[in-house]
This record gives structure tokens, sequence and C-alpha cells, in this order.
């Protein structure tokens, strides 16, 4: 129950063991293409697409580099750990950030955002972290972003690195033009895949404008794959065929009923947990639904929290970052997750805390979390 990575379905991981193919020949073709297809349907994108053989923070870091120059104005959010690494990107590629900073739990409203677009009309764009799993907020209104970038052209990007195939994502009707995941999260494939979508104006920026550097050169991966179908560097070809099972996965289930289904699983993780006596850190209107923070008891000890239930009940969550270390712990809720896992994991956490002395009421989470899952 980690924000990642996440459990790999049996199928996926069979999907690795076939032979070594080599990565310039038709048989690459007949992998890669159907990945990228796949990918920029569950974007829901007409634009082109990148399956970089890199974690998330690789598509992170090959957006910022491709599109931020130096003294180029960017506007981003920062709430959290991951959303704090990518204004440093943007600073590290030259860029001046306008840090909109709220306090971790909480993410800027879209007035405070609009704000930093009245103050400064000449921004070149504006990225955000959409879900920030160090704290367990959202951003809620992703679709309503494109008013204000729409002012002056300014490029709109989107780090969905832990939600995408989780949460909806409508990347050209809410004039996205940018944006990436990892697989290791809400796709629930192992790690190593990567894949960024960007839109056909943002592609001709980038091309017109190559950045200097090699590995996450878009320009050169869109040139490669307009000629030829293949990637400009050997790519994780095992990764490729499970990645290439997930989107299978993903498709026939329905990006709807998949969003749906995580949603309904984190009401469920937030109505139990809660029933026990747990309380979510982030405040309720900037609440993930695929990743539960949640504030630890007084006097409980995070090692040996965790510790307790990974060992006994053989559930793994992870703990906090810089400085709620020690005071959150944080519960993924995305990719395979379904009733099973939603159920275990509270019954499983309130044991542990029975074991360390809390008195914790089991019965009423499981009721409550029943009752929410009972769509499912």
């Amino acid at each position: 129950m980690l924000p990642g990575p996440t459990n790999v379905p049996e199928r996926v991981a069979r999907a690795m063991y076939v032979p070594m193919i080599n990565h310039r020949s038709a048989d690459f073709v007949d992998l890669y293409v159907p990945c990228i297809e796949k990918t920029k349907q569950v974007f829901k994108t007409e634009g082109d697409a990148v399956c970089l053989s890199a974690s998330g923070t690789g598509a992170v870091e090959a957006s910022v580099v491709n599109l931020v120059k130096k003294g180029d104005k960017v506007i981003v959010p920062v709430n959290g750990e991951f959303s704090n690494r990518l204004a440093q990107m943007i600073e590290w590629a030259g860029g001046q950030t306008i840090r909109v900073e709220t306090k971790p739990g909480v993410t800027a409203t879209l007035d405070q955002v609009r704000e930093a677009f009245d103050n400064n009309p000449d921004v070149k764009a504006f990225y955000c972290v959409w879900n920030e799993t160090s704290t367990g907020t959202m951003i809620k209104y992703l679709d309503r972003i494109k008013d204000l970038t729409s002012r002056n052209d300014a490029f709109y990007v989107v780090d969905g690195v832990s939600i995408v195939g989780g949460e909806e994502l409508e990347m050209d009707k809410w004039g996205v033009d940018i944006a990436m995941t990892g697989a290791q999260k809400a796709f629930a494939a192992p790690p190593g895949i990567s894949p960024i979508c960007v839109n056909e104006r943002t592609k001709k920026y980038m091309m017109n404008n190559p950045p200097d550097t090699m590995y996450f050169n878009l320009p050169r991966y869109f040139r490669y794959y307009d000629e030829s179908k293949h990637t400009p560097f050997t790519p994780a070809l095992p990764l490729l065929y499970a990645y290439n099972e997930a989107m299978d996965i993903i498709l026939e289930e329905g990006i709807d009923n998949r969003i749906q289904r995580h949603r309904t699983c984190s009401a469920a993780l937030y109505a139990g947990l809660s029933a026990i006596g747990l309380t979510p850190f982030a405040n309720e209107d900037s609440r993930s639904t695929v990743v539960i923070a949640l504030n630890y008891l007084p006097n409980l000890e995070d090692a040996t929290f965790r510790n307790t239930l990974a060992k006994e009940f053989r559930v793994l969550v992870a703990g906090g970052f810089g400085n709620l270390k020690g005071k959150v712990f944080r519960v993924g809720c995305m990719g395979e997750v379904h009733r099973y896992h939603v159920m275990r994991t509270i019954s499983a956490i309130s044991s542990t805390l029975a074991m360390m002395g809390y008195d914790t009421d089991p019965e009423a989470g499981l009721k409550v979390a029943s009752q929410k899952l009972s769509s499912l």
C-alpha cells in the first residue's frame, strides 16, 4: 500500500519474460507503436508521446530542460517535497520561478494562482505537481488553468507522476501542453518507464528551440519516431513489454471505471481510518484521492509502527518526508487497489495500533469502509 511502486499484476510481470529483441527492428516497432498509441488514449491527447526509460523524475526533468530557457518566468504552486523539487529544476535550468507557496497539507487556491498571473503578465509557463505525494494533497482545478494561460499563450505543464491513470485527465480538452507520469504508480507497472505527452504547438517550439542535453532531448525522440518509429537510445525493452500489458489492462477496465474505482477506494480508506481514530493530514478540500496522508497518534513511533505493520501483517505503508518525518504516514491508493486491499489495510492498521497499546474501533472502521465500497 505504498504511494509507489505499487503492486504489479502477475499478467504484467509475465509480459517481461520474452526473448530479447533488437531495438532497431520491426519487432521493436510492433512493441513501441502500441505503447505510444495506448498512452495517448490514457492521457486523452492527439499530441505526441514518448515512453522514456527513466523514473518519473526523469520525465519531469525532460519537460523542464526542453521548455524552460534562461530568464523565463514560470509560476509554480509549492506545498511539499516534490513541488519544491520541481521549482528547483526550473531554477537550475535558468528559469525565474514565481512560487505560490502554501503550507504542507494545503494546496494553492485558484484565486492565488490567478493573482500570480495578474502580477506576471509576461509569464512563460505554469507548472504544477498535480498530486503532492509527500503531503497527500491534490490540485482540483486543472480544468480551469487554461483560462489563465490563454491570456498570453503561456505553456501549461502538469507533473502527474503519481496520479495519471488514477484520476481524471483530459489533456487536450483542458489545454494542457505537457503532461507526464511514472509507470510504477497508478498504471501498476514496474518502475522504469515514464511517458510524457506533448501537444503539437509545444512540439513545434521544442523542435525550433532544442535543448543543450542529450538523453532527455525530446526533439530527438520526436524525429526518430516520425522517421522510423524507433527511439534514439536503447530503451528498457522488458519494461516496455510490461508497460504495454499494463496499458491493455487499463483500457480493458475502461479509464472512467478505473478512476471511479480509485475514488471509491480512497473514500473508503479516509472513512475507515478516520473511524478507528486516525486523522488525515491534508485539509479536506485539498486531499488526494491516490495518497492518504495520516497524522500519527501521540507518542506513536514511526519506524516501530510501520515495521510492525509490515512484519506482522505484510502491509507496507510509507513514512513522511523532511519536516513531516515521524509525524505522518502515507497509504497509497493507486494501481490495482480494490476492496480487498482497503479492508485488509484498515484491519491491519487497527490491529497494529492495538498491539502498541492504542484503543481503536476496528469494527466501526471496517463497517463504514464496507459501506463506501458497496459499488465495487
